[in-house]
This record gives structure tokens, C-alpha cells and sequence, in this order.
């Protein structure tokens, strides 16, 4: 069976139907048991760890099966060994979250061709010599940065202090494809307007070099990248990596300026209420749209293992709304970002990235 996507649009997100589940088990939910196992981040990260548990649960409860099973792993904790404790209690369907368990779910799907599993944020190719993944493993990816453009964009047309800044928790490309198209947008709008809005944390193209945590948590660690990037002027912030936008919040209270978010993932403004009033946007990747789709198709009896990548044209990228602050953003930014987001559609705007 060909890949089928059917986007439905409704109050600015979109369903993504995937194909999925295997072509002998008679279909249906009853024979369907979904699962997932989330990285280090853990599923309260309000970023793609809940996301995709979200999708997990929404497509459990739509489909009438069992409650599904979950391990969040501990920093430490074998990802092989947990993927291999939901086949052992008889998941059809098993979601591996993030690209940190990329080996591990090739590993475990290639010793259980018959059952079903989707990595997400990684192309699956992750054999011991780099072979692409087993039939029975689905990569889900995102080209945020797409997305991330249009927060650039956005972010040097709202600036008063012409210096945004971003800071990632490792130079992997799950992360530094955020900030890379973040900066592409922000450069867009220099060339465009003869503005000179400066991106802090990224100075060159694919921000390897730019500023990084050293991991995924809210720690100390991220306080002090955070607090550095803030004092150097910025007025606009994009942290990229699940918790750690947390001391990038801490930092913007503490320096006591005037000092929005960008959020990623999913849109902060309702998965954590405390940053409401700081929130410009958030660089959306629909997760949880994606697993939940993927899993309720699940019950045609049909399995295809062709990547499935989200872009703007087919919505599984996108930015939120700018929330409590429309009114500063304006008729005018906002029509012109819209104007960005079609442009990147139509192919009249090039944006760079590690998936192209």
C-alpha cells in the first residue's frame, strides 16, 4: 500500500493520517496495543516526549484498546531494554521518542519483525554499518526548519534591541535545525528590509557552533547558557530542547527586561500557563497528531514503512499563534509572515536543512 496522508484542517492544526499496522493481524482495534518510550526528557517535558504520549493516549481511547503501556526513561536506563519490555507485554505498536533511541529501536524492531514501531526525529537508518531501517520500523520527521524561518522572520520584525538569541541542548540535527532556520529567517528579514537584527547563539550556518546546554534538562547548566545569552541584549529567546526553555524563562524574569519566548514542539502558551505573558510563538511539530494517526490507521490492516516528514505544505510544521501578544505583533508583521509561510509553500523562498 502506497503512503496515504490525509490532511484535515481544523482550528489551525491538522490531522495527518498515516498508513500503519501490519498486514496479518486481521485489523481492528482489539488487536491493537499501543505503546511508547520516552528519552531522558521524560514524558512532563511539555515538548515531543508528551506530545507523542498524547498521541499514544488520544489514539488508545479512539480506538476502545487497552490502556497503553509507557517507560520513561531514566538517564542511564538501556533504551534497547525498555523497547524490548513493551514487546515482552505485547505491543502491536511502539513509539521511540527522539533520535537518542535511534540504534536501540532499529535494534529491537530488527529482532521483532512482527510488530510495529515509529522512531521519531530520526531517519531510522541507524544499523551498526548505517543501514536504512527494517520494513517494520516508520521514521517521523519534521522540517522545522521551516517553521523556525518563520519565527526568525518574525522574531527580527518584532526586535526593538535588533538582537534575538537561541541556544539548543546538543548540536544533534534534531536541535540545530530549529535554530538554523531561525537564523535563515531572521537573515531573510535583514535582506529584505535593510534591517540588521543579529542572531546571539548562532553565528554561522548550522549553528554547530553555537550555544549549547549539554543536555535536556532545566539544570544549572542551562541556567548559565540561558543567563548568558540574555545579558547580552537580546529581546527575543528560542531555546530548543524540551525543559530547558524553563531557564530561559527563569532568565527573562530575573533580568527584569522586556524579553518574549519562542517555545518548540508544541505551543506553551497551553502546556505550560506560566509563560503566557512572555510567549510570542511556539515552532510547532503536530507529534502528536502524527502517532495518534498513525496508530488509529493501524486498524486497516495495512502497514507502510515510508518516512513520513512534516513540512509546512502538508502541516506537520507549522507556528502557533501569537497568543496574549497579537496585538504587539501587529496586522502588518503578521500579514508578512503569512506571506513567508506561502512563499516557503510555493517554492519562491528556500529553506535549508539537514532533510533536503
Amino acid at each position: 500500500m502506497k503512503r496515504a496522508i490525509k490532511l484535515i484542517a481544523a482550528a489551525g492544526a491538522v490531522a495527518l493520517v498515516l498508513s500503519a499496522c501490519g498486514d496479518d493481524n486481521g485489523g481492528g482495534a482489539a488487536d491493537v496495543l499501543p505503546c511508547v518510550v520516552s528519552d531522558f526528557g521524560g514524558f512532563d517535558d511539555r515538548s515531543f516526549n508528551q506530545s507523542a504520549l498524547e498521541g499514544v493516549l488520544a489514539a488508545a481511547e479512539e480506538l476502545g484498546t487497552d490502556e497503553p503501556r509507557r517507560v520513561q526513561s531514566a538517564p542511564g536506563s538501556d533504551f534497547a531494554e525498555n523497547l524490548s519490555a513493551m514487546v515482552e507485554a505485547g505491543c502491536t505498536h511502539v513509539v521511540a521518542v527522539g533520535f537518542q533511541m535511534a540504534s536501540a529501536a532499529w535494534q529491537v524492531a530488527t529482532d521483532n519483525p512482527d510488530v510495529y514501531f515509529l522512531i521519531i526525529d530520526h531517519d531510522g537508518a541507524a544499523g551498526p554499518e548505517g543501514e536504512g531501517p527494517p520494513s517494520n520500523l516508520r521514521p517521523i520527521l519534521f522540517n522545522t526548519a521551516e517553521a523556525g524561518f518563520l519565527a526568525g522572520y518574525l522574531s527580527a520584525g518584532f526586535s526593538e534591541t535588533g538582537l534575538v538569541g537561541t541556544y539548543g541542548g546538543m548540536p544533534f540535527p534534531t536541535v540545530t535545525i530549529f535554530m538554523d532556520g531561525f537564523r535563515q529567517g531572521v537573515e531573510h528579514h535583514n535582506g529584505l528590509h535593510g534591517t540588521n537584527v543579529q542572531v546571539i547563539g548562532c553565528p554561522s550556518a548550522g549553528c554547530e557552533d553555537g550555544l549549547f546546554t549539554g543536555g535536556f534538562a532545566a539544570n544549572p547548566e542551562a541556567a548559565a547558557v540561558a543567563t548568558n545569552v540574555v545579558d547580552q541584549g537580546v529581546d527575543v529567546l528560542l531555546p530548543v530542547g524540551g525543559p530547558i526553555y524553563q531557564a530561559g524563562l527563569a532568565a527573562i524574569s530575573a533580568s527584569g527586561r522586556d524579553i518574549v519566548l519562542i517555545g518548540v514542539d508544541a505551543d506553551l502558551f497551553y502546556t505550560d500557563e506560566s509563560t503566557r505573558d512572555v510567549l510570542l510563538t511556539s515552532i510547532l511539530k503536530n507529534i502528536a497528531e502524527a502517532t495518534r494517526a498513525t496508530i488509529v490507521d493501524a486498524a486497516d490492516g495495512s502497514w507502510d514503512p515510508t518516512p513520513y516528514i512534516g513540512t509546512l505544505e502538508n502541516g506537520g510544521v507549522g507556528i502557533a499563534p501569537f497568543h496574549n501578544l497579537t496585538d504587539r505583533v501587529g496586522a502588518d508583521l503578521a500579514g508578512r509572515v503569512d506571506e513567508m509561510r506561502q512563499g516557503i509553500i510555493d517554492g519562491s523562498i528556500t529553506v535549508t536543512s539537514y532533510l533536503d
